[in-house]
């Protein structure tokens, strides 16, 4: 601007054309509240003749406004949204030894199938093989010197090696030998501890704990524990006549004859895991007897076979949707599946007509990611997809239309041929709520999701968990600008069971703070928390469990500063 005064020792000079300086960033603006997710999945086979069906997308009356959105997606492969999603099957944190195993297993199963049908491309092998080195690596962290494997690992000090985790992670590794290198000595030294737990009878010793007390379907026993072991040791493969493997056998039957005299409904969880393990020990009297029991507790409805836990509880009143079923029964519905499968010499055209009924039902349990709702059955059910995946593969020229349209003037066509089978097509819908009518034609079976997710105003309700967060200092002086603060987390358990699951607390920062890290490591040195992580503006803190009533937990968080 032109002026009278001196800049420095000169007068300012006004060039004739102004300068000037603009500085353009993009603001993430997030929806208030919580976000939800319902997807809705279905295999759906068409010959010949038109296949509709009416969808209807209905919000609940607390979402947040222009929060909502939609899409739908076509894909002709059994596995190809797990493919798809391969690394982010679960929207929850990978920081403990069992939930670091949906990194690592569904690859190998992948590669299985992608083999056995001739669909394994370079690319595709090298990115799975990519995530299984890294999986490797980082189930690394959780061993022990005895080859044993606790949810934490060693270096924490309060874990013992657990049984279940042990085997699992030895089945796994040992079948990844296919694809990478693993040490042969972690291997033997998990074999070698495992054996260690085998008792006269046959049967495991359960050591350590888990801290998803769900994922063995809430069964405690320990015939079902010897029974995923044996079944772990099966699939290694160890031949049937190990003496570990001939030992646990002794176990499995004795288990059996005290299940076929139990009541109705009990075990189910239980008889599933035999079911699939005498199918893989060739014991095919055994395993047709189990599935026969299991057949007359199964739950079939609208030609969809599942089987539910005793006194499951009912879905809660009022909501829009059938909630996505529990854990423990996508798990042990997964393993009737296999043990249909795994059928010796080859299944008949009446398992294969039963586990297409099974598959139907799992695959509307599956959520937008191509998982399930935890660790446990989004293995095994993977698995067990595409070993009926790689059953029924069929090269056909044969193709498949999908049309998706509403009401309006929307309307979408889609088509799945041999050329396309594990590319995803997907589509945002235009409308929410809305009315859709999806129809298929052809000749072939087609993977359909719809994924829908919106953020509500959360309502006081119910819950087995009482959160109470409060900041220090609690109120905000307009006068004065804070640079950190302190947040003070209590957490009790509410529920009707003896203590909790492991619970994360996922503690996200207020806009324009960062956590201060090695104040966030210090909450380790309590005894509930076992591990803490900071991931990009969230701190995510690891409680081993919270006791019902009478335990309180109170983490004081670090100071937060700008």
């Amino acid at each position: 601007m032109q002026s009278l005064e001196l800049c420095g020792n000169e007068v300012a000079e006004v060039p004739e054309i102004k300068r000037k300086d603009t500085v353009i960033k993009t603001l993430l603006v997030e929806a208030e509240g919580i976000e939800q997710e319902k997807t809705f999945s279905s295999m759906t086979c068409v010959s010949g003749a038109n296949v509709s069906e009416q969808l209807s997308l209905k919000l609940p009356s607390n979402v947040v406004k222009e929060s909502a959105r939609a899409s739908f997606s076509v894909l002709g492969d059994i596995l190809g949204s797990a493919m798809q999603n391969i690394q982010n099957l679960l929207q929850m944190p990978y920081g403990c030894g069992e939930q670091n195993m949906v990194l690592f297993a569904p690859n190998i199963y992948v590669l299985n199938y992608l083999n056995e049908t001739q669909q394994l491309t370079q690319e595709i092998k090298a990115k799975a093989v990519g995530y299984l080195i890294t999986g490797y690596q980082r189930q690394l962290n959780y061993k022990h010197q005895d080859g044993s494997y606790s949810t934490f690992g060693e270096r924490y000090g309060r874990n013992q090696g657990n049984t279940w985790l042990t085997a699992f992670v030895l089945k796994i590794f040992a079948q990844a030998r296919s694809y990478i290198f693993i040490d042969e000595a972690h291997i033997t030294q998990s074999l070698t501890w495992l054996s260690q737990m085998q008792k006269d009878n046959g049967c495991f010793r359960s050591s350590g704990s888990l801290l998803n007390n769900a994922i063995k379907g809430g069964v405690e026993d320990e015939a079902t524990l010897s029974a995923y072991v044996t079944i772990a040791l099966l699939e290694i493969p160890l031949p049937v006549t190990n003496p570990i493997v001939h030992n646990a056998l002794f176990c499995l039957e004795s288990a059996w004859n005290v299940a076929k005299e139990g009541t109705h409904g009990s075990h189910v969880y239980t008889k599933a895991l035999l079911a699939y393990a005498f199918s893989l020990l060739g014991k095919q009297n055994q395993n047709r007897e189990i599935l026969n029991s299991l057949d007359k507790e199964a739950v079939k409805e609208d030609n969809l076979i599942h089987w539910e836990r005793p006194q499951r509880p009912k879905a809660p009143v009022g909501h829009l949707y059938q909630p996505q079923a529990p854990s423990a029964e996508v798990e042990m519905t997964s393993y009737v599946l296999l043990a249909y499968l795994t059928a010796q010499p080859a299944p008949t055209s009446g398992d294969l007509t039963s586990a297409t009924n099974i598959v139907k039902w799992i695959m509307k349990q599956q959520n937008a990611q191509g998982g399930f709702s935890s660790t446990q059955d989004t293995v095994v059910a993977l698995h067990a997809l595409s070993r009926y995946g790689a059953a029924t593969f069929t090269r056909t020229e044969k193709t498949a239309q999908v049309t998706v349209q509403d009401s309006q003037t929307f309307s979408t066509n889609f088509q799945v041929d041999n050329n396309n089978l594990l590319l995803l097509q997907q589509i945002s819908l235009p409308e929410l709520p809305g009315e859709y009518v999806i129809t298929v034609t052809g000749e072939r079976c087609v993977y359909l999701q719809t994924s829908m997710k919106y953020n509500i105003l959360p309502e006081k309700e119910d819950s087995p968990f009482a959160l109470k967060v409060q900041t220090v200092p609690q109120t905000c002086d307009g006068h004065k600008a804070h640079t950190s603060f302190q947040i003070s987390l209590t957490i009790s358990y509410t529920g009707n069971r003896p203590a909790s699951n492991m619970v994360i607390v996922d503690v996200k920062m207020v806009s324009g703070f960062i956590p201060l890290k090695p104040i966030v490591k210090m909450l380790e040195r309590t005894s509930s928390v076992s591990r803490t992580e900071v991931s990009n503006n969230h701190v995510l803190i690891y409680v081993e469990q919270v006791r019902a009533l009478t335990s309180r937990l109170r983490l004081h968080m670090g100071r937060l500063s700008k």
